[in-house]
């Protein structure tokens, strides 16, 4: 059984049992045919729709379709979620912090947060001169800066920690 959400509002169950579809635990009629240039031809109750696949995230089991131009944003959760929802786990909120590392040998030019800042995904952390050029290191998800490891005007190696975030 899967759970639907569409645009953040309404939830369905979504299960197949001998053949059937049923939505809700109610038998419906769908028949669903992926078809070229990212359209899906669905079948639902004998009224016929196109819907056009505008994006899909498979890390988050979100997508979003396009049916008579009008946008639907679906958030996918599998048994697996539903169940460490149930159990009040949050896979989300579990996924670690990773500290920001030098990708390559460099300079710290400079630091542009400081300890407690909340940043944001793409948020630039610090410059770092590699091969006389200029790199902005960007966060990679949202988060706290807790500690910064990098003094500025000072080398460092590739690999090594620059920022701790939690």
């Amino acid at each position: 059984m899967l759970q639907a959400t569409v645009n953040d509002k309404n939830s369905f169950s979504i299960d197949q049992k001998d053949g059937q579809w049923l939505i809700n635990d109610t038998v419906v009629n769908l028949d669903i045919q992926p078809q070229p240039n990212r359209l899906i031809s669905v079948l639902y109750n004998n009224k016929s729709y196109t819907a056009t696949v505008e994006k899909v995230d498979t890390k988050n089991k979100e997508l979003v379709l396009k049916i008579n131009g009008q946008p639907y944003k679906i958030a996918i959760k599998e048994p697996i979620d539903l169940l460490l929802t149930s159990m009040g786990l949050d896979m989300a909120a579990m996924k670690k912090v990773e500290p920001v590392k030098a990708p390559m040998p460099g300079m710290i030019l400079k630091v542009l947060v400081e300890p407690g800042q909340q940043i944001n995904k793409g948020d630039g952390l610090l410059i770092l001169e590699a091969m006389k050029m200029e790199n902005i290191l960007k966060a990679s998800q949202s988060a706290t800066v807790k500690s910064i490891k990098a003094i500025e005007k000072t080398a460092v190696e590739k690999g090594a920690v620059l920022i701790e975030l939690e």
